[in-house]
């Protein structure tokens, strides 16, 4: 065995096979793998081995897609087959709501391009008649699905790794993790020792347990997965053509021909996690026992809608345990605070994303960048809050939930509440209606007096709009009051502060007591955040930015922090869990907060980007002069243990002006009439500045920050798309974010973030389209099927000028 590495890569199943193929497609050549036992001896030799393209998030999505195109070329190189069989697919829809969901996936499939179609029960029956069509009302066929050989599958991607110069040791366990003085790895092995530049944790079942080697707990969970294969089938031995895999939503089972016989997995309701404590290191090609009570129900229901079913034979029953996080993606990408340590786990669906995580991760190892937005992959995406009766909840339900309709306005209950500010009893007191960011309860809109706290799931306007019309309706005329705890937030220290914040922001920095929005760009020019920055002194500063991407962030500016004693002390904290925030927002904020401090806030003295430490009321306090809403408004900040105080004063306060509660809806309402983007939507990292109209805050008069050189350059050319503000007609029912956008008759792009103007009365959608359109004034947009006009407009519906916020 090899003593050293530049990287290596545990755990021989369907992901670090794909690791280890993509390092050296990236020309990594030094690379290693390491595997306890054989190659595909957790999950992956027991998969079902089913490949599909759609997936609610369009990174995932497009990752799927080159996952599918990708088996070409690694059979090409290794000369094994990877036993793809493209059937195409149908998920079938029982009833108007599920057919619903099929449109708006058949919109969204549009935006990469795949050629999704929704099909009468008459075509669906031509191309799969072994169902009984009773039970469906339509169809979405998707041509590319199909399934692999899952063995076939990973060896070809080892055996094109070793091709191109990695090496691969089986029946070596790895023991031990130290970390090195340089900053790399030693991997203690029943075989010896190996160093290693960089570690990828790709274990899959034993993810926790190489976690735990070096302090970490992933959030991850094994789940126990059942699938039937038949015996042969007469009307499947009759057929010439392979049947499509059929997608059964009522029935919760997803079906597939497996040689001449009939493949029937299920998610049921009633999940059971496997080894939930800890993963049993003996544990290799064994399958679990089979509990037929558990998945009786949705056999029953398998028997009807495929008749010929309860004439068919059994010929293998499998119950194998597979892992997921929480949400049920992937968890990918370099691990804060621990110096070249990456992971690979949690790939539930290793056959659709392998090849994608595989490419992600090896971009992220060589060039420190995946290259596209995987956010929702991203590793970072879960913190502390993701403990391991938290990821035992969210991964139960998850797996019981998989073939449910997943609502644009859903928040699911599992493990909640967890996080929650000390005003969150008060706020539930006033029929608030949560959501969560990085686990944090924030209230979406409040219900009326009277009514239960309880939206109603739909893809239309929800019981929600008359709430969210009213609080729209009293910020924009008196005085509203938001929770803004759910924000990051970060205190940036030290005398090196100004030159490390300096290097890290496109923008220039603020004056003591002033605030400035700033991106925050990668060596690429890229956007890898849009914060709000605010200099309490010159060797102070916080940096406020969005909720769920706090670990990233925080990840970044760790890894960025100087590396020499001559570059400056920098302290970086987190303030996440220490501060909570509320936002007063409309034409009498400036009253109601001067009716509780002593400074003067009037206009002159207290100006738009102002910053400054106050007492409000009894408590003390930062406050910004900001608003997302578009109003005059003010962010305010203080500790946990002040909020109640400062919030009884806010009320108190603000009784006689007509203070109104409004939640995260109305926000978004109130930001939508000002064309406000706001982060992972509008703002990713998958576009530069100056596509997304954030270029005007990048300051080239600075002669030095990441990703200058490159911002320079998409400066000079733009771009390839651009970002549109559009009136959609409509009548109830709004667009919501990654529906297709239209331009005389083609797709051009997608909407970014859509909803309902309540103040202005308008269906606003904001948009990515190619630039080359963008100065077009006629669009459509897909909205469940069908396409509605949208017209472009040049300025905010509401207050184009900004005096408003300003005055």
């Amino acid at each position: 065995m090899k003593t050293h590495a530049q990287v290596v890569v545990i755990g021989g199943g369907v992901v670090g096979c794909s690791v280890l193929y993509h390092l050296t497609k990236r020309g990594c050549k030094d690379a290693v793998l390491l595997e306890r036992s054989e190659l595909t001896a957790g999950s992956t030799w027991h998969a079902a081995g089913g490949m599909h393209t759609l997936n609610s998030d369009p990174t995932v999505a497009r990752l799927q897609k080159y996952t599918i195109e990708l088996y070409q070329e690694i059979e090409a190189i290794s000369g094994q087959s990877c036993g793809v069989h493209l059937t195409g697919g149908l998920m079938l829809a029982d009833n108007a709501e599920r057919l619903e969901y099929l449109k708006i996936l058949q919109g969204k499939a549009r935006v990469m391009g795949n050629d999704c179609e929704i099909v009468s029960m008459a075509d669906a029956q031509a191309m799969h008649p072994l169902f009984d069509p009773q039970y469906f009302i339509g169809a979405l066929f998707d041509p590319l699905e199909g399934h692999v050989d899952p063995s076939g599958v990973t060896n070809a991607y080892a055996k094109a790794a070793r091709i191109q110069g990695a090496e691969i040791y089986r029946h070596t366990k790895v023991e031990a993790l130290t970390q090195t003085a340089d900053g790399g790895w030693e991997i203690s092995t029943d075989k010896g020792i190996i160093k290693a530049e960089k570690v990828v944790n790709a274990a899959g079942l034993w993810a926790r347990e190489v976690g735990r080697m070096v302090g970490l707990e992933l959030p991850v969970l094994a789940m126990e997965h059942h699938y039937l294969v038949t015996e042969a089938v007469d009307a499947i031995v009759q057929r010439e053509q392979e049947l499509p895999h059929a997608l059964d939503f009522a029935g919760e089972i997803y079906t597939r021909q497996e040689q001449q016989g009939f493949l029937l997995g299920t998610y049921e309701k009633n999940a059971v996690p496997w080894s939930p404590k800890s993963t049993p290191w003996d544990f290799g090609h064994e399958l679990l026992q089979p509990d037929f009570d558990r998945i009786g129900e949705r056999l029953d229901t398998a028997f009807k809608h495929f008749p010929f079913l309860a004439e068919a034979g059994i010929k293998q029953t499998i119950n194998g345990p597979f892992t997921f996080a929480p949400d049920g993606n992937p968890l990918v990408g370099p691990v804060a605070g621990l110096q070249n340590f990456y992971v690979a786990c949690a790939v539930m669906a290793g056959f659709s994303q392998g090849g994608g995580v595989g490419l992600a991760l090896a971009n992220w190892i060589i060039d420190g960048d995946p290259g596209m937005d995987v956010f929702a992959m991203d590793v970072a995406r879960f913190g502390a809050f993701a403990t391991p009766k938290y990821t035992n909840l969210r991964a139960r339900e998850f797996y019981g939930q998989r073939f449910s309709i997943p609502y644009p306005n859903e928040v699911r209950p599992a493990g909640r509440p967890l996080r929650r500010t000390p005003v969150y009893d008060r706020l539930r007191a006033r029929n608030a209606v949560f959501g969560t960011s990085y686990g944090l309860e924030h209230a979406l809109y409040f219900a009326p007096s009277g009514e239960p706290a309880i939206e109603q799931l739909s893809f239309k306007r929800s019981n929600a709009f008359p709430a969210v019309a009213t609080e729209c309706q009293a910020v924009r005329s008196g005085v509203g009051l938001l929770e803004i705890s759910n924000f990051a937030k970060y205190e940036i220290s030290g005398p090196g502060a100004a030159a490390y914040l300096d290097r890290l922001l496109a923008n220039r920095l603020p004056k003591t007591g002033r605030l400035t929005l700033s991106p925050m760009l990668k060596p690429d020019g890229k956007l890898i955040g849009d914060l709000t920055v605010a200099c309490a002194h010159p060797e102070q500063f916080y940096i406020f930015g969005s909720g769920v991407y706090e670990g990233v962030h925080r990840r970044w500016f760790e890894q960025h922090l100087p590396q020499h004693p001559d570059q400056g002390s920098v302290q970086v904290r987190s303030l996440v869990s220490e501060w909570t925030g509320f936002a007063i927002a409309g034409p009498r904020a400036r009253e109601l907060l001067s009716r509780l401090v002593w400074d003067d806030v009037s206009n002159e003295a207290f100006p738009f980007l102002g910053f400054r430490s106050m007492f409000v009321g009894m408590a003390p306090c930062q406050v910004g002069r900001i608003s997302f809403t578009g109003e005059l408004g003010y962010e305010i900040w203080t500790t946990a243990d002040f909020q109640l105080t400062l919030y009884d004063a806010l009320l108190d306060a603000g009784e006689a002006l007509g203070l109104c509660h409004f939640g995260g809806y109305a926000l978004n309402s109130l930001r939508l009439e000002k064309n406000f983007g706001g982060w992972l939507r509008e703002f990713t990292p998958d576009f530069s500045p100056f596509e997304v109209g954030l270029g005007r805050f990048v300051n080239f008069n600075k002669t030095d920050f990441i990703g200058r050189e490159a911002a320079l350059k998409a400066r000079e050319h733009g771009g390839e798309k651009a970002l549109i503000a559009l009136v959609v007609d409509v009548s109830d029912n709004d667009a919501v974010t990654n529906e297709a956008v239209f331009h005389a008759g083609k797709v051009v792009g997608w909407v970014t973030s859509g909803g309902y103007g309540h103040t202005v009365g308008k269906s606003i959608a904001l948009a990515c389209v190619d630039k080359a359109v963008a100065a077009a004034q006629d669009f459509h947009i897909e909205l469940l099927g069908e396409q509605r006009p949208a017209q472009r407009i040049e300025a905010p519906l509401y207050d184009p000028s900004g005096r408003k916020m300003r005055s």
